[in-house]
């Protein structure tokens, strides 16, 4: 089978977001495809952090127990029946690339998980990362590029 892949219609794997998804435009998730996600998966986490946040890492979107069969988070998702967990700021949404200065990158993270997760949507990336340990059957991986220089 061939590599489990993250992809977006808005934006080219290391190109630059489209400030609509941004702080600067409509702050809605952009468009996401998974292809090839592995036989034996029981559901999928998705992830989108900023590793060149001043202060470390910074989540911007945490959800899992996405539906194995799920093949697109269309723009602006509210996703039924998927847990949504508190991203940096706190909240349980999307909150799109907002960099202080300078340009960031944003990488999307895509999990296959042999399971589904037993976690509420208090629950923060670093709350995920222990409960999907030992659980990931494959990953995938999108990064989008926002910010001045």
């Amino acid at each position: 089978m061939e590599k489990m892949r993250l992809s977006s219609p808005a934006f080219q794997d290391n190109g630059r977001i489209p400030a609509r998804y941004t702080c600067d435009g409509d702050n809605m998730n952009p468009e996401l495809r998974f292809e090839n996600v592995p036989d034996g998966t029981r559901s999928l986490a998705l992830v989108m952090e900023d590793p060149d946040a001043p202060n470390g890492l910074w989540v911007h979107w945490i959800l899992w127990n996405i539906g194995p069969r799920v093949t697109t988070l269309v723009e602006q998702a509210e996703p039924r029946e998927v847990v949504i967990g508190k991203n940096s700021w706190g909240h349980n949404q999307y909150g799109g690339p907002c960099p202080p200065s300078g340009s960031h990158r944003y990488i999307f993270r895509l999990y296959a998980l042999d399971t589904t997760l037993d976690l509420a949507g208090t629950a923060s990336k670093g709350q995920l990362d222990v409960a999907m340990q030992d659980h990931v059957l494959a990953e995938a991986s999108l990064t989008g590029m926002y910010g001045g220089g």
